[in-house]
């Protein structure tokens, strides 16, 4: 599976490196400090400040080290995806994900 993967480069989950996030919708993963995906997560509609605000309660709540965004309208079709890849990858939903396992996700066909 290439060209559906979240491939921008990780950036530290700091207070500094929040503050310079825009009040956008899309989607974001955090990672541990080795870059192991520990939830997939999205900015809606419902989102108080997008990402900025998302990523804000990643950091209070101490949940990774690292993250990475990417701006989209479509944040729930691109989250889907982005655990469905995930799912592939590695057999399973990130951790902090494990309540969407009863999600019915689709699956990705090999290209």
């Amino acid at each position: 599976m290439t060209g559906v993967r979240l491939d921008k480069p990780w950036r530290p989950l700091t207070a500094e490196t929040v503050a310079d996030l825009r009040g956008e919708l899309g989607v974001y993963q955090l990672a541990d400090g080795e870059g192991r995906v520990l939830r997939i997560g999205y900015a809606g509609g419902r989102s108080l400040f997008g990402l900025k605000g998302e990523l804000g309660a990643a950091l209070a709540a101490g949940e990774a080290a690292r993250f990475r965004v990417e701006v989209t309208a479509q944040y729930l079709s691109r989250y889907e995806e982005l655990l469905m890849v995930h799912k592939a990858d590695f057999g399973d939903l990130p951790p902090g994900n494990a309540a969407d396992a009863r999600r019915r996700l689709g699956r990705l066909s090999p290209g």
